[in-house]
């Protein structure tokens, strides 16, 4: 904070943005990330490490194409018009999920990703261990339970049963540190890895096929990167500059297994670089039901209506990208500037 007192707020401050986890959560999000790298970052030349985790990493997948707004438009408008039978299997939900990575890559998004010589994209997995390998539903079950179980206890012992992989640009140079003392594995992107690794980071557990053996890793069953890192609690660099996050929540949670646990908070030298840009308790408060999107509403609403609401977030969330680009413009962002409430 002091730091943005002295010095104000613009884009040359920072040298990392984070996108966490969450499915169509981030469809609140939709009318920042609109703006933030086709407006706040544009003629950028020095390199901005993006680091996402699922829905995260599809969405810096969009932001390292040659036009991020076209292509978060058609992540948005594809994910959002999302359509499954009565009763879905894994089988189903994986292949809309590829038709979806598909789409939103195009012909030249891999190309785009890999070459970008400012937007450095880093999409992290989690590489299974013990039972959470196994496609076998009660297998992959016991390994889940297996697993939250030892989180619960310490975050670190969530390593016996996954590791932490970054799929990163060819010439990234990101460092990572987990005050938790997890350790961190890296293999770079490239066109036979690429779409692997991003329908690795999105995928589920139990809900989602995992992705076996990906091209250039470690041999193994790959699944969703929020499972160790859903809203994060990292370190990064080795540049000096500010964490830019735009995140749907006040308070971050580290890891997938830590939603039910309230004692489990982020580490305050995690944050201690990071600008979280949320929307407000009466923004969420105006919106269809009083809330963001989940999962759930593919359960708990028919489509035609979960699809209504989710068009109505998404032409809704453009207020906060220009409410966030009013206050840049007139240099109103400092003033406004609070202490995360978490720490």
């Amino acid at each position: 904070m002091s730091r943005l007192q002295r010095d104000g707020f613009g884009p040359e401050l920072f040298d990392y943005v984070l996108g966490a986890s969450g499915g169509p959560k981030w469809f609140v999000l939709a009318g920042l990330d609109r703006v933030v790298f086709p407006e706040f970052f544009r003629g950028r030349q020095r390199p901005l490490n993006v680091i996402g985790s699922s829905a995260g990493a599809f969405r810096f997948a969009c932001f390292a194409q040659s036009d991020p707004l076209a292509a978060i438009n058609r992540l948005a408008d594809r994910y959002s018009h999302t359509v499954y039978s009565a009763k879905p299997d894994a089988r189903e939900i994986t292949l809309k999920g590829l038709e979806l990575l598909d789409y939103v890559l195009g012909d030249q998004g891999v190309d785009d990703i890999i070459n970008n010589p400012v937007i450095k994209a880093h999409f992290i997995v989690a590489r299974c261990k013990g039972l959470t390998r196994f496609e076998a539903k009660p297998l992959q079950m016991a390994g889940l339970l297996a697993s939250a179980g030892a989180n619960a206890l310490n975050r670190r012992w969530l390593q016996r049963f996954y590791d932490r992989v970054f799929f990163h640009a060819p010439d990234s140079q990101l460092s990572v540190t987990d005050p938790a003392g997890m350790s961190s594995q890296f293999v770079p992107l490239s066109k036979a890895n690429l779409a692997s690794a991003l329908m690795a980071s999105g995928s589920i557990p139990i809900v989602i096929e995992g992705v076996p053996d990906i091209n250039g890793a470690p041999k193994g069953m790959y699944r969703d990167g929020g499972i160790v890192d859903y809203h994060f609690d990292l370190q990064f660099g080795p540049q000096d500059g500010l964490v830019l996050y735009p995140h749907f929540y006040k308070r971050p949670i580290p890891g997938w297994f830590d939603k039910s646990l309230g004692y489990r908070r982020p580490h305050q030298q995690s944050y201690d670089k990071v600008v979280m840009v949320v929307p407000s308790d009466d923004f969420v408060a105006r919106l269809p039901y009083a809330k963001i999107p989940d999962r759930k509403d593919f359960e708990n609403l028919d489509a035609d209506t979960r699809i209504r609401y989710w068009q109505t977030v998404l032409s809704e969330s453009d207020r906060l990208g220009e409410a966030f680009m009013q206050a840049v413009h007139n240099d109103e962002v400092v003033s406004r500037l609070k202490p995360l409430p978490f720490i």
